[in-house]
């Protein structure tokens, strides 16, 4: 009888041993399943759709300071054409492994002039020029060129004009480069906004 008792009490801490096991098992493959699951909806919309951007240097300055956190809308200019005035990141033409971000200034086949500070843009529809105005600007450079936009160019500058490593200087930007536009600031969350710094030029 002894003998018969305590054979049931093993069987039964054998059974809850297995129990346990199991239930750790099964733990497990939901854990797994979850971020399986996880990864298949945030991988792709990190890389086609939204990817964080952490502003590096002065050269937005005031419309964004170093350090800011914003969010790259990547999909918009898969359905539309990028427009004067957006903020975009981008690879940098002359080491495609570094991303900036500058405000379009001028679209493909027109003509930028510089003098000064001021800036005109020549089109098929302007063919007499219009000039910028760009009330987003606090610190201006003194600058003269001129420049013929090619298709699928864009002339990119940054806000603060005296620290801005830019299209005045490196030259056109292929649309090719173009990543997206910021979409959302979300640090500082005193700053957050929804397409931050936009202005329609």
């Amino acid at each position: 009888m002894g003998d018969t008792s305590e054979k049931r009490v093993s069987e039964e801490r054998h059974e809850k041993h297995l129990n346990k096991t199991r239930h750790k098992e099964n733990s497990f493959w939901e854990l797994m399943k979850f971020a399986i699951l996880a990864l298949l909806i945030v991988i792709p919309i990190r890389i086609f759709i939204a990817q964080p951007f952490i502003v590096n240097g002065s050269s937005m300055v005031p419309t964004f300071e170093n350090g800011e956190y914003l969010i790259v809308d990547e999909i918009s200019y898969r359905f539309s054409e990028p427009e004067r005035g957006d903020i975009i990141i981008f690879r940098f033409p002359r080491d495609k492994s570094k991303f900036f971000i500058k405000r379009i200034i001028g679209l493909p086949s027109e003509t930028i002039i510089i003098k000064g500070s001021v800036v005109t843009i020549k089109n098929a529809e302007y063919r007499g020029g219009f000039v910028l105005h760009e009330p987003y600007i606090k610190h201006e450079a003194n600058n003269h060129l001129e420049v013929d936009l090619g298709e699928n160019e864009y002339f990119v500058m940054g806000d603060n004009r005296l620290a801005s490593s830019d299209s005045r200087i490196w030259g056109t930007l292929p649309q090719k480069l173009i990543i997206g536009r910021a979409f959302l600031r979300l640090l500082p969350i005193a700053e957050a906004a929804y397409l931050p710094g936009d202005y329609k030029l």
